[in-house]
Formats: C-alpha cells, structure tokens, sequence
C-alpha cells in the first residue's frame, strides 16, 4: 500500500501499521491475531489525503458509459490471500455509468451520486453516507461531484 496521506509518523508509508490493545504493552499483540496470520494488520488511511496521482487508473468499458466522460480511478489497499475480500479507495468524476454490483459496504467520503437500483431503490449518497450494494444488483451510477469511496467487497 502506498499512502501518499498525512499518517503518523509511526506508520509506515509501505504497509499498513499494526497495533496493539491499549494496556497489553508496547509491541504486543493478541493471542487471537498473532495465531491468525491470514487476518489483516490493523492500519490507518487517510482517505481524502490520497493524492489523486496515486490512484490508479480502472479503465471503463464503454458500454458502461451512459453519459458524459467519466473517469475510474483506485487503489486496493489489502486484498485477502484467497482475493474474495478487498478492501480499498475508488474515485469516479463526473456522468453517467452502469454496473452490476459485488457484494459491497462503502462510505462515501467526498462527492455526491444518485444510484438507482434496477427494479429498487433511489439511493442518494454523499460525504459520511454508508451504502450497502447487494451482489447481482444492476444500478445506475449519475455522478453529480466526483465521489471517492471506501470500500469493502466480499466476494
């Protein structure tokens, strides 16, 4: 992971920092984590503070592309050894675009999007909005700001 972000300066900008339960000492970690090496370290991101040129860029398919010129952008943060769990930052500008969702929690933390859910919901969503996407889901995706996300994709 590269965080180009204002993290402590105990974090490392290459990994995601661990850390311990308050009161368990310095360095130490719980019993339950330390058996589970497939468990992911605890870490900190600041989202917003990812410059937009560390993004990566996730080309759309242009059947996709409803309206405007919309451009996809991201970074995987920690995917689990087995790739059905991932755990990032997306970014998307300004149009028109459709999917078929993934099994996903979000938070939008800038920008403002209507998605309507084919045959469902009309789902406003803005900065510190939770969404939950139910796999399968066909949706609209109208990108009024540009919207960066964090999200959490269960495969």
């Amino acid at each position: 992971m590269t965080a180009a972000s204002d993290l402590d300066a105990k974090n490392s900008a290459a990994e995601p920092a661990t850390a311990a339960e308050p009161g368990s000492g310095s360095d130490s970690l719980s019993a339950a984590s330390a058996a589970d090496d497939s468990a992911p370290a605890s870490f900190v991101v600041n989202i917003p503070g990812i410059a937009d040129a560390d993004l990566e860029p996730e080309p759309l398919d242009p059947a996709q592309i409803v309206s405007g010129e919309p451009v996809v952008t991201g970074k995987v943060l920690w995917e689990s050894p087995d790739g059905r769990q991932i755990r990032g930052i997306w970014q998307i500008t300004p149009g028109v675009v459709t999917d078929t969702e993934a099994n996903e929690l979000f938070v939008v933390v800038s920008g403002r999007a209507t998605i309507e859910v084919e045959g469902g919901s009309v789902l406003e969503v803005g900065p510190g909005d939770a969404c939950v996407l139910r796999e399968g889901d066909r949706t609209q995706w109208t990108v009024h700001e540009t919207l960066r996300k964090a999200y959490h994709i269960s495969l």
